[in-house]
């Protein structure tokens, strides 16, 4: 990932933590490929479609007899995460990719930080298109909410861009019955325990570090 920053130089970005707040960005480039991708001509409609949902540029077509080579053009990043994965699905095996760089174009993309308990987690933290900032997000803190093994407080988990949580989940706290062994009417003695437990968990929220399991991030890696 390339950019430009106002006043400053044009600098490589390696990770999405290297990325300074936009308001430091004139405009941001992505590395583009040129992607050629052989095939029988039976996969043909599904290679395009999955083309199209990675952003690719339709070029055109060459066909040897049975077989068909689509040229497309494609953002790097789309090529990187689970393409080749999905390209082998889609053909049953039988599609063979090449690819080669072309240029660094304009790109709208942000910096999307996942926070566990208020706090940014930054190995989740990634770089989107805005156009998918909503759709990535709310996908990510249901993968987490069912990854994170629950506490004994809540565990509230956002997506957010800069100051703005575009979406958000919650993982219950389990609930341990302090008046279970409490029989007749003594409603005061109920009420008090129910306010020491509540006071305790929320001591607990404050203390408390929340472990990420690995689990956890391979099903928000899972596409």
């Amino acid at each position: 990932m390339e950019q430009i920053q106002k006043n400053i130089k044009e600098i490589i970005i390696h990770s999405p933590q290297e990325l300074p707040d936009y308001s430091q960005i004139e405009h941001i480039e992505e590395p583009w490929m040129k992607v050629d991708i052989i095939a029988p001509s039976e996969f043909f409609g599904l290679i395009m479609q999955l083309c199209q949902e990675k952003r690719g540029v339709y070029k055109n077509t060459e066909y040897l007899s049975d077989r068909v080579i689509l040229h497309y053009e494609m953002p790097l990043t789309s090529l990187l995460t689970d393409f080749y994965d999905k390209l082998k699905s889609v053909s049953k095996g039988y599609a063979s990719l090449n690819y080669d760089f072309i240029e660094y174009r304009f790109c709208e993309v942000v910096k999307l930080n996942i926070l566990i308990a208020d706090e940014i987690v930054e190995a989740l933290t990634i770089i989107i298109y805005k156009d998918e900032i909503y759709k990535a997000g709310r996908k990510i803190v249901e993968s987490l909410k069912n990854a994170l093994p629950r506490q004994m407080f809540e565990i509230k988990i956002q997506a957010a861009v800069g100051g703005k949580i575009v979406a958000s989940e919650r993982v219950q706290a389990f609930r341990k019955d302090v008046i279970a062994k409490l029989y007749g009417g003594d409603v005061t003695r109920k009420r008090k325990l129910l306010e020491k437990q509540k006071r305790g968990k929320k001591k607990m929220k404050t203390r408390g570090k929340i472990d990420i399991p690995p689990e956890a991030f391979i099903a928000v890696l899972k596409k």
